[in-house]
């Protein structure tokens, strides 16, 4: 019998204990909901994609979907990262971090670009990232803010689809599904 790779539960609990603690009492935007729902929510489309996609490494991509935003949202530092996880975690998470000092409408190309440098599991997160992000709109956003969204989902599955037939399809459908 054949068995796929999986992801390890102890590596798993390590990183999800680490951005619980790191997001502290942030809540996600818009509601009441604790932070960690977030990291976890894409952990689980992580999860799911390892389940039903020949992935290389599971636990790189597992650590990186919790901790995807403890450098862009809760100060944590490259060097704590690769301290706790190793360096392909800390570099995978960098990736994935908005560099906040080029112009908004630059971030995301930039990410992109940083992520195409990074193992598969890498786009995977995200990939992933973004389903979970599809969420109906925070009522204050404004039409204009809803399509680019939109529109960056888009960008987002034209460069990073090839990683996940999986999470392609699932952010295909988010996509068209949304506002």
């Amino acid at each position: 019998m054949v068995q796929n790779k999986i992801w390890s539960q102890d590596i798993y609990l390590k990183a999800i204990r680490f951005a619980g603690e790191a997001h502290g009492n942030q809540k996600i935007p818009g509601s009441d909901l604790p932070y960690i729902i977030h990291p976890a929510s894409v952990c689980m489309e992580i999860m799911t994609a390892v389940c039903a996609d020949d992935i290389d490494k599971p636990d790189l991509a597992v650590q990186c979907a919790l901790l995807h935003d403890v450098i862009e949202d809760a100060q944590k530092t490259y060097s704590e990262l690769e301290y706790n996880f190793g360096k392909n975690v800390a570099e995978g998470v960098l990736a994935l971090t908005k560099n906040r000092e080029l112009d908004k409408n630059l971030r995301m190309a930039d990410s992109i670009e940083r992520i195409k440098l990074q193992p598969r599991e890498i786009w995977m997160v995200k990939l992933a990232d973004r389903i979970t992000n599809l969420q109906p709109p925070p009522p204050h956003w404004t039409n204009g803010k809803i399509i680019s969204y939109r529109m960056e989902a888009g960008y987002i599955l034209e460069h990073l689809g090839s990683a996940s037939l999986l999470l392609s399809e699932r952010l295909r459908k988010k996509i068209e599904a949304y506002p």
